[in-house]
């Protein structure tokens, strides 16, 4: 076997290990589950979209998997439709196009960002409920809840952070994060070895916000302390925070 070839069943396994690891950990999946899974088209939607499939077909199918991509008519955020609906089809899922758009808001603390964001959870939450789906999947990654537990305590002054899973209150739904135990780096590797994500990010607010100068912050506190973001995942867990 070449090198590169057994580095990534490596990987694969690696990762794999860790979704079910997330999955037993905090009870994300359940036989019977009818879940959403939320393909934006970035790596982490594809990994998990791919990840969940192969644990599906593990366990015989005992839950349901669909992917559900929603284009925001007026963000400029492109994807291949037609990849997105072969790759979901080549792992044993449906695929549905939700179409949504979110007006202009001036109120204080409501970015572009959380308008957009927003807009795409309340379709994935209506089409859920519409038909049957008890859990919405999201490919939020340990980095992603690391850096909302850095963005709540410099700015909110709370250490919290993204659930890994998190019963709705308005809505017969729960959203789970089975990607929370893998670290982003993983997640580049893999994208890097199976040559699958290919489709075309072009958001004007993708690097604008306090989001991504907390990126630079962390990777200066990793430069300072290498031990930095496994400290704080397990304040997280100790806190009962995740």
């Amino acid at each position: 076997m070449k090198s590169a070839e057994k580095s990534a069943k490596s990987l694969e396994r690696r990762i794999l290990h860790r979704v079910r690891e997330a999955v037993a950990a905090y009870r994300l999946i359940e036989p019977g589950d009818r879940i959403l899974v939320a393909l934006s088209g970035g790596k982490d939607s594809m990994a998990l979209l791919h990840f969940l499939s192969v644990m599906r077909r593990s366990n015989n199918g005992s839950f349901d998997l669909k992917a559900v991509h929603v284009r925001m008519a007026n963000v400029d955020y492109r994807t291949d439709l037609l990849q997105l609906k072969e790759y979901a089809e080549q792992r044993g899922t449906g695929f549905e196009l939700l179409d949504a758009a979110f007006k202009p808001d001036e109120k204080q603390g409501r970015s572009a960002c959380f308008l957009c964001s927003w807009t795409r959870r309340k379709a994935l939450f209506n089409y859920a409920q519409a038909n049957g789906y008890n859990k919405i999947a999201l490919g939020h990654h340990r980095d992603d809840l690391l850096q909302t537990a850095m963005m709540n305590l410099t700015f909110n002054g709370t250490f919290a952070t993204m659930s890994a899973s998190l019963a709705m209150d308005k809505f017969p739904i729960t959203l789970i994060r089975p990607l929370c135990t893998v670290d982003e780096a993983d997640l580049r590797l893999w994208a890097d070895f199976t040559e699958v994500v290919a489709t075309v990010k072009a958001c004007p607010y993708d690097k604008i916000g306090k989001r991504h100068e907390m990126q630079g912050i962390m990777q200066q506190m990793q430069t300072f302390n290498p031990e930095f973001r496994q400290s704080l995942w397990h304040a997280l867990n100790k806190a009962g925070k995740v």
